[in-house]
């Protein structure tokens, strides 16, 4: 009896499998999660809605799009559709997903128009609107296919210029196919206002020519998104265009300026310098005491960069508006002076006290890095200008001899 039993188990079983299996035959679809991918839709103009995009292939072939959003309101219908580029460009719409209900927050269509495998490597991005009659605000937004973000990102400090109300970051994140979308984002902006941003080439206490243009800071929301895949060198020829990934412009030689306004790109409002620039945190300070006018005295701070130069900050209190006043690393300790000049600074400025320079190398052109200043036979001397170099304004021991 329990064979018989164990036999009927068995044909019952195979009967089974064979149903599903013609059932297979007959064109059923089914998911296979290794033909499953989603994207993230991230807020807009309502920071309480966002969601997903949901591609999956079916055995017919076909493509299944599901979004799923939260945070929509019951009653609404929300058009979505496919665009071309990455959202920080804009593009004309490649494909309409139908529309989302406010009340589940989700839609789903199925397309031939595109395999599964073209959406995956497809130049584009979904917009999800808030009505039919008004496509022009945006509930949600996400990069699809080869303009997805990999997660690898960097984010560099912009501190503040003429207004010490504004600073911020900017992101370089990294996408699949290595371009790289760049977010400038600043507190303190007035509204209404419109800043031209740009990277430049070299330090900023350096400077150097422009590099990449942004698209302007919003002054409203202090925002700029782009797309970076070419150094534009600020003109409109693209013929001049230079292609540059990620990683590459994370370790590029070059600096970020945000200007006031297209009529005043002199004033500056946030400044930082980004990629192989970026300081490490890693810093030394001396002091720099009075000479023969004993209300000037203060310090210099050396600050490591990645590539190991340094950023030379000297930091004067007491100095005469409009004054110019030269600086340089002399040979020696101030007990041995005079010695010779090794190094020569941006002169300090009389009005803000202060010098910026980059330091990679002596006069002499010999490598001199953050390490070298650390170990150097040295001293500063701070002049009172350059017609009067004999009369000492602040001075002070660096390196070995601190």
């Amino acid at each position: 009896m329990k064979n018989i039993f164990k036999t009927l188990v068995i044909l019952i079983s195979i009967a089974t499998l064979s149903s599903c299996s013609n059932d297979d035959d007959d064109g059923l679809i089914y998911i296979n999660p290794d033909e499953v991918k989603t994207y993230t839709l991230t807020s807009v103009s309502d920071p309480t809605i966002s969601g997903t995009a949901k591609f999956i292939k079916n055995t017919d072939n076909s493509v299944t799009i599901e979004l799923q959003l939260t945070g929509t309101s019951p009653g609404g219908v929300h058009p979505a559709h496919i665009h071309k580029n990455t959202a920080a460009e804009g593009g004309d719409i490649a494909l309409t997903l139908g529309t989302v209900d406010g009340d589940t927050g989700f839609s789903t269509i199925s397309t031939t128009s595109f395999t599964f495998e073209e959406l995956l490597d497809y130049d584009g991005y979904i917009n999800v609107h808030v009505s039919d009659t008004d496509l022009g605000t945006l509930i949600a937004q996400g990069d699809i296919g080869q303009n997805e973000l990999t997660g690898t990102n960097k984010i560099y400090a912009l501190g503040s210029v003429s207004d010490p109300n504004i600073s911020g970051t900017v992101e370089f994140a990294e996408r699949v196919n290595g371009e790289t979308m760049a977010k400038i984002q600043l507190d303190g902006t007035p509204a209404g206002g419109m800043h031209p941003a740009h990277i430049h080439m070299n330090t900023a206490a350096e400077t150097g020519d422009i590099a990449y243009t942004f698209n302007p800071v919003n002054g409203d929301t202090g925002m700029s998104v782009n797309n970076i895949s070419v150094l534009d060198f600020g003109d409109l020829d693209s013929s001049n265009d230079v292609p540059i990934t990620y990683d590459e412009l994370t370790a590029y030689d070059g600096y970020v300026n945000v200007h006031l306004s297209a009529l005043d790109l002199v004033t500056l409002v946030a400044q930082g310098d980004i990629g192989q620039n970026e300081l490490t945190g890693m810093t030394q300070s001396y002091t720099l005491n009075a000479v023969d006018v004993p209300t000037i005295s203060g310090t210099v701070t050396f600050s490591e960069r990645s590539n190991g130069d340094a950023l030379a900050k000297i930091e004067l209190t007491g100095t005469p508006p409009a004054g110019m006043h030269p600086a340089h690393i002399h040979m020696g300790s101030v007990a041995t002076a005079p010695g010779d000049i090794m190094f020569t600074f941006n002169p300090v400025i009389g009005d803000t006290g202060i010098s910026l320079t980059n330091v990679t190398a002596l006069d002499d052109t010999t490598s001199f890095g953050y390490s070298d200043i650390l170990n150097v036979d040295g001293y500063i001397n701070v002049h009172l200008s350059a017609s009067d170099l004999g009369t000492l304004v602040a001075q002070g021991n660096i390196g070995a001899n601190n």
